[in-house]
């Protein structure tokens, strides 16, 4: 196992001697919990800025941590250029022709010159193709492209539904998400609006909150109604037609008509939903790299689309339990312009949320700009670590010693104000500076070789290449109703009903439904209770059954599906020019209703069941509504925090073990004769450093015992210089060999723990058991049975 392969550790590169001008031995091991503290990283274009970072998100990968990286640039769908075969034709569909010919090479040549630069470049840092082969196997990487379909589309409609959990209990959560919706939102249509004097801010504001009391979601659609014809007479204490009225109102919905009716909008509408657990996680519960590239935005889209995006990550994150270890992270390349120091762009509120709160539940914020001049560097005090890199100008320097200064209340960090500039002057390519507030002092550190290929920006059709066998369908995520029916398809017009008999339609999902043939089925929604005190299950569930009708009016509770997010999935009114297929008499009678609400208790009691997944080791079981891939990913965080606790307690044997090797070596140190040789004494400072250096590495803290085993060299070193007899040397002889045996042992015991660590904690092998619990007979309630229309291809018509 190499040095760098430690339990929660990042290797980012090597220290560097600045005298030298070149990295030492010593590997740069960070500990992952420090990012729960957020990092700041600067430097300008060459400085090896987006290297070091591609570089810390790969170390979260192997680790297991999921990360979602926003990519204004385009840089970051590197991330998939992997290829642990190193051949050169892995890198020739993506080496830079032009650059092949200003170098006198053909593109093959060139492919083979720069896979042996890779392969030779990650062999000077201790790296191979099995590596990258990790990196890979470790998460699932995808590129997501909103408002494009070249990778994976992404719908931010969803991003207008109410919150959920914890966030809809807080009241300054909830006025916090709807003001950046709504800022995000107005500036999509080009109006820079002021929450406190905007009349156009005011008014969807209350739309918006309005419409989350009642829990309802929003979709443009419904945005353009509702400005039209708000639900509330007042604002405040004027009257609606004071505050806006119904003329202006119109210009309003308007040009929100005019943002949906775009045909470059479309592209907004389609996709995977924005899920923060879905971006973070693979329904199986891998977890996940997620780049959002966002490169062919114009400024408003980008501001609108991060704005969504990071208050669906503050959504989620209060949604977790809390946790000191590293859940997950959030990365964004180019910082400038969305936290500016005065200035209000709606993407500030919600980072600076995430900067301040975000460390309670684990989930580390990684900031990169070469722009430091126009950041908010008091926002940036709340970051634990700074990288700095190569800067542009005297003021980019001046400015990121000011924020550091301000930034850390214990000032420098163990560096006057001339010793940092100096440093920063003279750094290098690859080279940066590190102020962690976890450590003692900064350190100067040269950054590794990136296990991705880093060839420069991607263009969408490059992604398009590379996300080709990924891109989903549109619909992915509602699935329609497909139970098979045997009622005749034969088109006729709407049948009538009595009135008592409620019924519903579908909403069509792809343009072809618009002019849908309705066919017929039974829609029950039931509450349920399912309860078992030994699994700590008790809790209430509500679902829409969809079942097919036959033609002899039966319906098949044993066939029906259950209908997610029923509420907002159906309408009161048909589709346009719609058709309707043949309806059995018994679905007319409303006797038929009360019959089928009785059929489908039953079905309840037999069949409803709430599988709980349990996993012993832990103690632990999943919620209500849990995916088995959800709960893993659940159980990846709890083994995390599990071996980071076992990690912490070893540290603190190692440290006391290293306190009685001190000891041991003041006793040498007493025998050992003035005129011991220089050969003895430098064997005995070598065995000790050399034991030193192992033992920080196997336990992945360059913090680890610094104290004691500086001492304990210390030690060594007078030891050596007073023996100077034989007899005595012979002595301390014998007791440097004690102590190298010492340390051997502590070195092979430290090994075998971390190996021992390794395998209990692997959240690949941890068993889990699914325990079924049926739902109370006493409490099974069948609220509502309906008719529901379903859409369906015309072209299945028979």
């Amino acid at each position: 196992m190499a040095d760098f392969e430690k339990l929660g550790v990042f290797y980012l590169g090597r220290e560097f001697d600045p005298a030298a001008q070149a990295p030492t031995a010593e590997p740069l091991l960070y500990d992952s919990r420090d990012l729960t503290t957020h990092a700041v990283c600067v430097g300008m274009t060459g400085s090896g800025k987006t290297g070091l970072c591609v570089a810390l998100l790969e170390e979260a990968a192997i680790d297991g941590i999921p990360a979602i990286a926003i990519d204004p640039k385009g840089d970051l769908g590197n991330l998939l250029l992997t290829f642990p075969a190193l051949e050169p034709g892995d890198f020739r569909p993506w080496v830079d022709p032009g650059e092949a010919q200003r170098k006198g090479l053909t593109v093959d040549e060139y492919a083979a010159k720069t896979a042996e630069t890779w392969r030779t470049g990650l062999a000077q840092w201790g790296e191979d193709g099995a590596r990258i082969a990790r990196f890979r196997n470790a998460v699932d990487i995808a590129i997501y492209t909103p408002g494009s379909d070249a990778g994976l589309p992404l719908s931010v409609l969803q991003s207008f539904a109410p919150p959920s959990g914890t966030v809809a209990s807080d009241a300054g959560a909830v006025r916090d998400r709807i003001g950046a919706a709504v800022s995000g939102l107005l500036g999509l249509l080009g109006i820079d609006a002021d929450p406190l004097k905007s009349r156009e801010h005011i008014l969807l504001a209350n739309i918006f909150d309005h419409a989350w009391r009642e829990g309802r979601a929003l979709d443009l659609p419904a945005i353009i109604n509702a400005i039209q014809k708000p639900a509330f007479d007042k604002v405040g204490v004027f009257d609606l037609e004071s505050f806006f009225p119904s003329r202006e109102r119109t210009g309003l919905a308007m040009a929100v008509n005019n943002l949906l009716a775009s045909p470059g909008f479309s592209a907004w509408m389609s996709g995977e939903a924005l899920d923060i657990q879905r971006l973070l996680f693979t329904p199986e519960g891998k977890p996940r790299l997620t780049v959002l590239s966002i490169a062919h935005l114009n400024d408003a889209e980008r501001m609108f689309f991060v704005t969504l995006l990071l208050n669906e990550l503050i959504a989620w994150m209060r949604n977790q339990s809390g946790t000191s270890s590293l859940r997950a992270l959030l990365y964004m390349d180019e910082i400038f312009g969305y936290f500016p120091p005065s200035a209000q762009p709606p993407s500030k509120t919600p980072m600076l949320t995430l900067l301040k709160q975000a460390r309670a539940f684990g989930v580390g914020v990684v900031l990169a700009t070469q722009n430091p001049v126009d950041l908010d560097y008091k926002g940036l005090a709340n970051a634990g670590t700074w990288l700095i890199g190569r800067l542009q100008t005297e003021r980019d320097k001046m400015r990121v010693i000011e924020g550091l200064e301000s930034a850390l209340a214990s000032g420098s960090g163990g560096l006057e104000r001339g010793d940092i500039d100096r440093l920063l002057s003279n750094l290098t390519s690859r080279v940066f500076l590190m102020r962690n507030v976890h450590d003692d002092r900064p350190v100067l550190f040269q950054s590794r070789w990136a296990l991705s290929y880093l060839r420069g920006p991607l263009t969408l059709a490059e992604i398009r290449t590379l996300m080709a066998g990924r891109r989903q369908a549109s619909t992915a995520t509602q699935e329609p109703v497909t139970s098979p029916t045997e009622t005749s398809t034969s088109a006729s017009a709407r049948p009538p009903l009595g009135g008592d008999i409620a019924e519903q339609f579908l909403k069509p999902v792809t343009a072809s439904d618009q002019a849908a043939l309705y066919e017929a089925r039974i829609a029950g929604l039931a509450r349920l209770h399912f309860v078992d005190t030994k699994a700590g299950i008790d809790v209430w569930r509500e679902a829409a059954y969809v079942a097919p009708l036959s033609r002899d009016g039966e319906v098949a509770w044993n066939d029906s599906q259950v209908l997610d997010n029923y509420a907002n999935r159906v309408d009161s009114t048909p589709a346009a020019s719609a058709r309707y297929a043949q309806l059995p008499a018994a679905a007319t009678r409303a006797a038929s209703y009360r019959a089928w609400s009785q059929s489908l208790e039953s079905h309840l009691y037999q069949h409803a069941r709430l599988d709980v997944l349990i996993c012993d080791e832990l103690k632990l079981a999943s919620r209500p509504d849990e995916s088995e891939g959800d709960f893993r990913a659940r159980l990846s965080q709890a083994l995390r925090e599990k071996r980071d606790a076992a990690v912490t307690e070893l540290r603190a044997r190692v440290q006391s073990r290293l306190t009685s090797l001190q000891d041991r070596v003041r006793r040498a140190e007493e025998r050992v004769s003035r005129e011991q040789s220089q050969y003895s004494q430098q064997k005995m400072q070598s065995a000790i450093s050399i034991g030193a250096t192992v033992l920080g590495a196997l336990l992945g803290s360059r913090r680890l015992g610094s104290g004691t085993l500086g001492r304990a060299t210390t030690a060594a070193r007078s030891a050596g210089r007073m023996g100077r007899e034989k007899e005595d040397v012979d002595r301390a002889e014998e007791s440097a060999d004690v102590l190298r045996q010492r340390v051997a042992a502590l070195m092979a015991e430290c090994e075998q723990e971390v190996t021992a660590l390794q395998a209990k904690l692997d959240p690949h092998t941890i068993g889990i058991r699914k325990v079924p619990v049926g739902a109370r007979k006493s409490d099974i309630g069948v609220t509502r049975v309906t008719l529901l229309w379903v859409p369906v291809d015309p072209g299945s018509e028979r």
